[in-house]
Formats: structure tokens, sequence, C-alpha cells
């Protein structure tokens, strides 16, 4: 059993030296990066850290897109003593300052696809004295007075052939399994993003007790779709094959996923239902293309047609497992019914983050499966129907929130992590999630919105007296869409009026104020932008203590 993340890597390592750890695809080619070369690359990048005199605990951001390095940056950072702080590239400055900011990052890993972000913030975050950039020629670009650019690629090389054998940062480092491994930000109610401290012994008790429940072996094969960014992806798709000894193959972008699987052949695939219900779409569209096959397919003649459809995906999928967000009992029973094995899981950042899972040999479609070994599922306060709030304890659970104490004495009940989703358990363990007690959004990409934090970008418009964010969930598809219901200040709009010597019916006005919703949400990351928006001229009916009372609104049909 692996005691930190290090053990982790460096079992695998002794049991599998020269196995493929990473395979991924560059200028046409597939490549691969061995157990023993990718412990090798995390030493190289782990020293680099050193050499800047970091001292240990010390706060790494990693924005960088999936690619082969980012395994490597990753293990360097936290088997050097050193915290990651994984960023999304695409959030915008806000989010990004802040979570660098807020986090005190005094170094931080990024590609091109983040570098303009970070050099645009650079003036704005004290703490941070190292840009290293990633898979980006050049490297003396500067990003700030007080920031260092350094460029990974030359960095490395120079590090490489200098690194003696066991005498490495990373050699060096006593890790202990309490110690911060990552702190992962998730979107707030009070429209400030928190970050989840998630220790070594967090990420190794989930990865112990996904082992507990599924059977993963060497010569498994990975397939890497969702980003690393993300704890579902990271633990799941980077910690549980590396603590196996299997292999991780990236795919090169979403447009080639099945181009890639049909090349590379993975047994396992791990996705959110966005990313499966476009494969099971066009498996579908696929199989009433053919005539012969489907009338076979309806028939019940399906051995020899379920055999096709697995080849089309690299003739090895064994296992598929979905998380991130509700995937649905159809989606479910499609991909059965497809000859594909598929489960369904949950789970939350703050547990590292799966809680429960459907176990292979007795999956049941419509929930989310059983708790996983070591950690207790329970109900809080349920109601005479058996459902209340789901609240989970076990070793996996964060040890807080960053800076923000009130927030995780809010969401802690003793030793048990309160989820805010309301459900129950059946006799035999099975959960069944009925809803949220909180007003969280979870759209088809399994990412989570949070209402306060949208309605604080758009209140903050001198045009907005007040709004409110909810979600829309459209028959059929899975997930919601972000909705939003604005209602205008009168005073300025008076004074905008007075001002331009012009009056406003209610369709100028709703103009107005749909323009300026948009201008303020560019603010934000686009999965949190209101898809539909509607204008109302009366205040909120609110309760005693001003909040809006959100049960008594819905969005009508109306797209943006």
């Amino acid at each position: 059993m692996a005691r930190h993340i290090k053990d982790l890597l460096q079992q695998s390592v002794s049991r599998n030296p020269d196995g493929v750890a990473l395979r991924y695809k560059e200028n046409g080619e597939w490549r691969t990066i061995s157990y023993r070369q990718l412990e090798h690359r995390s030493k190289v990048a782990g020293e680099l850290l050193s050499e800047l005199k970091l001292k240990p605990g010390a706060r790494v951001g990693i924005d960088m897109e999936n690619s082969s390095l980012w395994p490597e940056v990753y293990f360097g950072t936290v088997c050097s003593g050193f915290a990651a702080v994984p960023v999304d590239p695409k959030l915008g400055e806000n989010e990004t300052m802040h979570i660098l900011h807020h986090s005190e990052c005094q170094a931080v890993f990024a590609d091109s696809s983040s570098y303009s972000t970070i050099r645009d913030i650079a003036d704005r975050l004290p703490n941070l004295k190292y840009l290293i950039l990633v898979g980006r020629a050049g490297g003396s670009d500067s990003a700030g007075a007080k920031m260092k650019c350094l460029n990974y690629g030359e960095e490395t090389a120079r590090l490489a052939g200098a690194l003696e054998p066991g005498k490495s940062r990373f050699d060096a480092s006593e890790v202990a399994e309490g110690d911060l491994a990552s702190i992962i930000y998730t979107s707030g109610t009070t429209g400030v993003q928190k970050g989840a401290m998630l220790s070594h012994r967090n990420f190794c008790s989930n990865v112990e007790s996904c082992e507990g429940i599924i059977d993963i072996a060497t010569s498994d094969n990975f397939m890497l779709v969702l980003p690393l960014h993300h704890v579902f992806a990271f633990t799941t798709n980077l910690l549980l094959p590396v603590a196996a000894a299997s292999e991780i193959s990236l795919v090169e972008n979403l447009r080639t996923v099945g181009e890639n699987i049909r090349e590379v052949s993975p047994t396992v695939l791990i996705a959110v239902p966005l990313l499966l219900e476009k494969v099971y779409n066009k498996i579908w569209r696929g199989l009433q293309s053919k005539k012969l096959a489907y009338a076979m397919f309806k028939a019940g003649v399906k051995a020899p047609v379920v055999k096709g459809i697995r080849q089309n995906l690299g003739g090895k999928l064994r296992l598929v497992i979905s998380g991130g967000a509700p995937a649905g009992e159809r989606l479910i029973r499609g991909f059965m019914d497809l000859g594909i094995p598929i489960l369904e899981g949950y789970g939350l950042t703050e547990t590292a983050p799966v809680l429960t899972l459907n176990p292979p040999d007795s999956p049941r479609p419509g929930t989310v499966g059983i708790a996983l070994p070591n950690v207790e599922i329970k109900i809080a306060e349920a109601n005479e129907q058996g459902i209340g709030e789901i609240a989970a304890r076990g070793e996996n659970i964060m040890l807080g929130y960053l800076k923000n104490e009130e927030a995780t004495a809010e969401i802690m009940d003793g030793e048990f992590l309160l989820t805010g989703d309301l459900g129950f358990i059946d006799p035999d363990g099975y959960v069944t999630i009925t809803g949220r007690k909180k007003s969280l959004i979870v759209n088809r990409e399994g990412k989570n919105i949070y209402p306060e934090e949208v309605e604080a970008c758009i209140n903050s418009s001198e045009l907005v007296l007040e709004s409110l964010v909810l979600g829309i969930r459209t028959p059929g598809e899975t997930g919601e869409k972000v909705g939003l219901i604005v209602v205008p200040d009168q005073e300025a709009l008076a004074e905008r009026m007075k001002h331009s010597r012009k009056s406003m019916d209610y369709s100028e006005i709703e103009t107005l104020l749909r323009a300026e919703v948009k201008k303020k949400a560019a603010e934000l990351a686009p999965y949190k932008r209101p898809r539909r928006i509607q204008v109302r001229m009366e205040e909120f009916e609110k309760t005693s203590t001003k909040k809006i009372k959100r049960y008594l609104y819905e969005i009508e049909a109306l797209d943006v």
C-alpha cells in the first residue's frame, strides 16, 4: 500500500520499470515513455524547482493542457516536497489570478494556452517569482518586473545530464502521508472559488479504495480524454493506472477521440456523460445506416453486431466509467445494450474524489453504486421516504478549504463531509441521488457552476439591481445549462435616459440588459455564462433575511 504519491510512483517503477507509462502522439507518430523514464523526468522537474530555492511545502501552479509533460511536472512537484495547484487553462484572468494569488504560488508551469493570461496578470501576483514556460520556444520573455521566465525544455535538458543517481531533491525529500499534495479550486457559493486541500493520503486512500472494487491490471491501457486539472481525471485516469503500473494513452484532442481509440485499443475509458453521449449517438447512427446489421440487432441477433461495434472501439475495451455529472439511466442502459460494460460513480473534489461506484458484477443503472471500501456513506436528516443529505467519511476526505475555516466548518459534520446532494440508500447499499440541497448547477461536461458566483459577476453592473441564476434541464439531454433572470436598476436606467434625453420602452430595456449581461459574463469562464436570459422588472420575493426565494422562479424557454 502506498503511503504517499512518491511511494505510489516508485512502487510501480520497481514492478514495471520498462513498461509503458505514457503513450502520446507527436508529429503523427505514437511515442512512449516508460515508468523508469517517467520517474527520471519527474526527478529532473523536481530538481528545477529545487534550484529555484523554493522551501518545502511551497505552492507551485500547473496551468497546462493535457500533454506527456503534465504527469512529470506534477510528480516532480509533489514528490520533491512541494504542493501542486492545478489550474484550468481555459479560465479567464480574474479566476486564474484568484487561484494563484490565494494559494500564494511562488512558481507556475504554463504552456502556450495559458502563458498570455499569466503574463498579463503577473504584476498583480506578488508571491509569484517564476514562470516556467513548457513547450514554448525561447524563455527570455519578460512577464513582469518581479517574475523570472524560464524555458522548461532548456532547463531540464541542462539538469538531466548533471543529475547524479540518488542525489536529487526528489530522492532526498521526506514526503509524509499527511502532507499537502494538491490544492484544487472549486467554485463557491459566495462567488469566490475555494481551494480544497488534499493530502497525499487522501489521494492514495482513494486509489486503494477504487482498486478494492474494480480489478486493474498492469496490462490495462487507460485512454486519457479528460483534463488532468480536474480531480476526477487526475485520480482515476492518472494515479489509478500508475498505481497498477498500467499504460495511459493520451488523446490528441477531442476531435480525434474515435481515431485515437482505434489506434491504441484501450481497455479502460473514463469519461463524463457529454463525451459518452457523443460516442453512443455516433455508434447508434452508424448502426442505423447499416440496414442488415440494424435488422439483426433489432431482431435480437446481437452478438455479431456487438463484435463489430467493439472492434470499432479498438477491440479491447472492457470497462467504461462515467463520472463528473449524472449520466442518466437511458445512457447507461444504452451502452449495456450495445455490449459495452459501463459503470457510473459519484464523488466530489473535496473527497479526492470517488465516493461510490457501481460494482462490475452487479451494476444497477439509475443508481451511483455502493460506497467504496474504506468509505462510509450515510443519509443525514432523512425524511419519511429515507431521502436526506448524503454525507461521507473516510481517509479520502480533504484537510479543509485553504484560508477558509468558516466554509470548512459549514461542510463538515464531525468526521462526515456533507455533500449538499440529496438521496437515499437502498437495503443493498446502492445510493440514488434525487436532487441537490443547494443550488449547484452541473453541466454536461461535469463542470460545477455555483449560481452565486455568476450572480456576483452580473450584479457588479450598475444597470443591474439583482439577478437569479437557475439551471435549465432540456428533456432528453444530460446536465444543465445556465439560465439567468435579471432585474434592472430603475434609478440607473432613469439616469441613463436623462443623460441621453431619450426614453426606453420594455423592448429597448430588455435589449440593453441582455447586452450588459453578455458584457459582464465575458469575465467568466465560457461554461459559466448564461445561455438564456430573462428580464424581469419587479424585484424578487425574499425571505425575512433578504434571501431570494429561488424555488419560486424558473427560466422561460427563451434562447439568448
